[in-house]
């Protein structure tokens, strides 16, 4: 077994039990279904009207039903990042098929939308202004290639900042069991309780830079 075993989702039974943990992510909309509004699902709301005052500026749309789609992206990504802080608990979110399959029909769909509807803007949008004859095409080709590889950066990202985390942890949970002083076991474990506060932080930055940057992508389509 390698370090990055942890990172691993399938399981002895030949089954990926592991991303069964996924559909629990489905508990918190039963709050919606209560007779009175419980405190959870009035926090909740609070977050989705306040994510759709900051994102609807981006679209420059205020329409609720425009934002509610990446709103949505966002928590689910976010409720992966929190649930795989806990111990025995796999994160799907430092595996590629999750990221990537978030990120690609995302990027996919909004430059398909561009070319087929916006043809010339999206042209235009390739050569930067005052750009000379010379080094316009080398400046279409870098674009087309910043452009190619966005889904490749949205999903890596995500994937490269939760795997730290979860492994400096992982390093330093091994590094205490091996040593046998008291108070070094005792400097470690505080160590690890700053990390996973800022695992906490990353967790909730990282969904909100993927959201966000999902956004601009398909705002620049449109």
């Amino acid at each position: 077994m390698n370090l990055f075993s942890i990172f691993d989702p399938l399981s002895y039974f030949k089954l990926s039990l592991n991303w069964m943990s996924l559909g629990f992510i489905f508990f918190p909309i039963s709050f919606c279904f209560w007779i009175n509004s419980s405190k959870k699902f009035i926090l909740m709301n609070n977050i989705i009207i306040y994510l759709n005052n900051e994102m609807k500026v981006l679209l420059k749309n205020k329409v609720l039903g425009k934002t509610l789609f990446f709103i949505c992206i966002m928590m689910f990504i976010l409720m992966n990042n929190f649930m795989g802080l806990y111990p025995y608990m796999f994160t799907f979110t430092s595996h590629l098929t999750l990221t990537l399959t978030l990120a690609l029909p995302l990027w996919l769909s909004s430059v398909m939308y561009g070319w087929v509807n916006n043809f010339i803007k999206m042209l235009s949008h390739m050569i930067p202004m005052s750009t000379s004859l010379v080094l316009m095409p080398f400046m279409s080709c870098i674009e087309l290639m910043s452009i190619i590889i966005r889904p490749m950066t949205l999903s890596i990202r995500l994937a490269t900042n939760m795997i730290a985390g979860h492994l400096l942890l992982t390093l330093l949970s091994n590094s205490s069991y091996y040593n046998e002083k008291i108070y070094m076991k005792f400097i470690i474990i505080m160590i690890q309780v700053l990390l996973l506060l800022l695992e906490l932080g990353v967790a909730l930055v990282q969904s909100y830079v993927f959201s966000t940057l999902s956004i601009l992508y398909n705002s620049e389509s449109n």
